[in-house]
């Protein structure tokens, strides 16, 4: 079957994660995931409730980030952030371990934090993925944290916050794809912005992208398609 342009949008978590954005910014930003159907609108916990309401009914998934960026929260202030965020109407948490843990090789404390934090997103119908902040992360630490997420019933493994030394590298999401099961899928974040990108993520087995430049890619989409080439990228 051909691309469409609705098959890229479903693949998009529309980013407004900026620390300078405005409420005007964050409005903007919901007009842009209503226009083009994207999976979800992920935004900073504090405008979850405003978010909600703006996208209520659409279709478009609420989503937000737990201990972002750099994941050295307690765990039961992570919990208490999902918590509070779950209560505003987030359907999404997108947390990230603790990068300093995972690193000295605590896989017991990095587990439970996941398995935690996805027990409670769950019990109220929520899915969580799990940011693995690639960038500090060696190939076999990529791999045990990967298998740590799943371990602990994690519904994604998701490459960067976008606010490490790098981002979303294609060479990653293949190993992450490897390195778990079909039933855990993959999000590319930080850096993609273009559709190309998309497409080389989409072949290399991300399920979902997060991405600011929503409006940038869905353009290409669209006029890939009214031009017939808007096709999968080679694996």
């Amino acid at each position: 079957m051909p691309l469409t342009p609705k098959d890229i949008a479903s693949m998009l978590d529309h980013s407004t994660l900026q620390p300078y954005l405005t409420e005007a910014d964050i409005r903007r930003g919901a007009e842009i995931a209503l226009k083009y159907q994207t999976a979800s609108m992920c935004a900073r916990p504090c405008d979850v409730p405003l978010i909600a309401e703006l996208l209520k009914g659409s279709g478009v998934k609420v989503c937000t980030v737990i201990g972002f960026p750099h994941g050295d929260s307690r765990t039961d202030i992570k919990l208490a952030e999902a918590c509070l965020a779950l209560d505003d109407g987030c359907e999404e948490l997108d947390m990230v371990i603790n990068i300093g843990r995972m690193l000295a090789g605590d896989h017991d404390y990095v587990r439970q934090e996941i398995a935690l934090i996805t027990e409670l997103a769950h019990s109220r119908g929520a899915i969580v993925k799990v940011i693995l902040e690639t960038c500090y992360l060696s190939d076999e630490q990529k791999r045990d944290a990967c298998r740590l997420a799943e371990e602990a019933g994690a519904d994604f493994v998701k490459t960067s916050t976008g606010y490490g030394s790098a981002g979303c590298r294609l060479e990653d999401l293949r190993l992450m794809r490897m390195s778990v099961s079909p039933s855990v899928r993959i999000k590319g974040s930080g850096g993609i912005r273009d559709l190309d990108t998309v497409l080389k993520a989409r072949a290399a087995g991300a399920d979902r992208c997060g991405v600011s430049a929503t409006e940038k890619i869905m353009a290409e989409a669209e006029e890939r398609y009214r031009q017939g080439t808007l096709e999968e990228a080679e694996a």
